[in-house]
């Protein structure tokens, strides 16, 4: 236990080894579609979708193993599915540059994240967002997660006339995550431990005979990663067009990684109730560092995933948490078939119900007070509305500061805020 205790931060007096191990499996169910999902998406700018699938296991374990041992906490990273849709239809198809520029790009973005966070800048950009605002992260990344679910599984699907709207109640998609999230709640009320890994296993083994979980083999010899291994493009990286690409990762990466420490790390007591969390430094670290080593094997950036939350819902505490998760993803190598057999229909109700989990931040929030109701409802809204962990944190910080400031309560805004703030538009305005 001593060993445990140097290595992840484990106590034995206040965490359970069972609940470490669980939550670490959980984390890896809930997001093992990226295993799948990156090497798709990636592979349409002419990279090598074998190698690409190496490389996304790759990336994710070096950035959790790092959050694991050095900042000690039960998050799990890999390459965010955000950037990724930037890199291939905004810095390639639409601007017209090889995928090498594109992890050229990703690579000074991660050197850059690096001198960040060790000057203690990414850490001064959280403190300088309002404590009320922060409390309203957690609540918007539940809707986030539960939006994300529930389109995974077509229970929410998408319409020409009213956006979005009730899937199809007669797919065996929607009804076998249905069943599941019924399934889990009950497990849930009734105290069963590991609820949500028990409820995402028995909802893809009941995905067998309804043809939605599919099993063909065991195991899978791994692809090398030479089409893809250091690739970098170094004739443009003194151009406008550079710069640009580089300030977007820039901006996308640091909100999406610090929406989800706090947001989750309020879940769980990680983060104190004005936000701040202890060894968050280590945390920014580990992302910047999966970043860079992320872009010499080959992907986009990675980051802290929100599906992190069904983890430590599930129990997890400590970096034990986000090494179990790192080790799955290391038999992913060879046992692939087997996890990319679990449909996400079988993940879906995990995810629904974390997101009501994260929701009970919402009544510490006081909307009497227009002045703080309003930032912190955009904050929460345009997370699942824009599909951005990000954007929402974002627009929360700049109507905080216009609020303020059209209501005369400039004394109370910090003068680092109205700087976020005027970044922030010049992001929108140029970026």
């Amino acid at each position: 236990m001593r060993l445990l205790k140097k290595l992840f931060g484990f106590d034995s007096r206040t965490m359970s080894l069972q609940k470490e191990v669980t939550g670490g499996v959980t984390t890896f169910l809930t997001m093992s579609y990226i295993l799948a999902v990156n090497p798709a998406v990636l592979s349409e700018t002419g990279m090598d979708a074998n190698a690409l699938f190496t490389t996304t296991v790759l990336a994710s374990v070096v950035a959790t193993v790092m959050m694991a041992v050095y900042a000690k906490m039960p998050f799990a990273l890999a390459p965010s599915m955000g950037v990724s849709a930037f890199f291939v239809y905004t810095i390639v198809m639409e601007m017209g540059y090889t995928w090498q520029f594109g992890l050229t790009a990703v690579f000074i973005e991660g050197i850059i994240f690096i001198l960040l966070t060790m000057t203690g800048l990414r850490e001064r950009i959280v403190e300088a967002m309002p404590h009320e605002l922060r409390k309203a992260i957690s609540p918007g990344i539940g809707l986030f997660i539960a939006l994300i679910g529930l389109h995974n599984a077509g229970i929410i699907d998408g319409s020409e006339e009213t956006m979005v709207t009730l899937g199809n109640l007669h797919n065996p998609s929607v009804l076998l995550a249905a069943a599941g999230i019924l399934f889990t709640v009950i497990l849930l009320v009734r105290n069963v431990p590991g609820a949500l890994l028990i409820g995402i296993l028995a909802t893809a083994a009941a995905g067998i005979p309804l043809g939605l979980t599919h099993f063909e083999r065991l195991l899978n010899v791994p692809p090398g990663i030479e089409p893809i291994f250091m690739k970098m493009q170094w004739e443009n990286i003194m151009s406008i067009d550079m710069a640009m690409c580089v300030a977007t990762l820039l901006f996308m990466d640091i909100f999406d990684t610090m929406g989800t420490l706090i947001g989750v790390g309020q879940r769980v007591g990680l983060a104190n109730e004005k936000g701040d969390m202890p060894g968050m430094n280590k945390a920014f670290m580990a992302d910047s560092i999966g970043t860079t080593a992320g872009a010499m094997l080959g992907t986009t950036t990675v980051s802290t995933f929100i599906e992190s939350a069904a983890g430590v819902n599930a129990g997890g505490r400590s970096g034990l948490t986000a090494m179990v998760t790192a080790l799955c993803f290391l038999l992913a190598l060879f046992f692939a078939p087997l996890f990319v057999a679990i449909p996400k229909a079988a993940t879906a109700p995990a995810m629904f119900i974390v997101g009501m989990m994260m929701m009970g931040d919402v009544v510490k929030l006081d909307f009497r007070n227009y002045s703080v109701a309003m930032p912190c409802f955009v904050c929460i809204v345009f997370m699942p509305f824009a599909y951005s962990i990000s954007d929402g944190i974002l627009l929360g910080v700049i109507t905080w500061v216009a609020v303020s400031i059209f209501s005369g309560r400039t004394k109370e805004l910090k003068r680092t805020t109205v700087m976020l703030a005027m970044l922030f538009i010049l992001k929108y305005v140029f970026l």
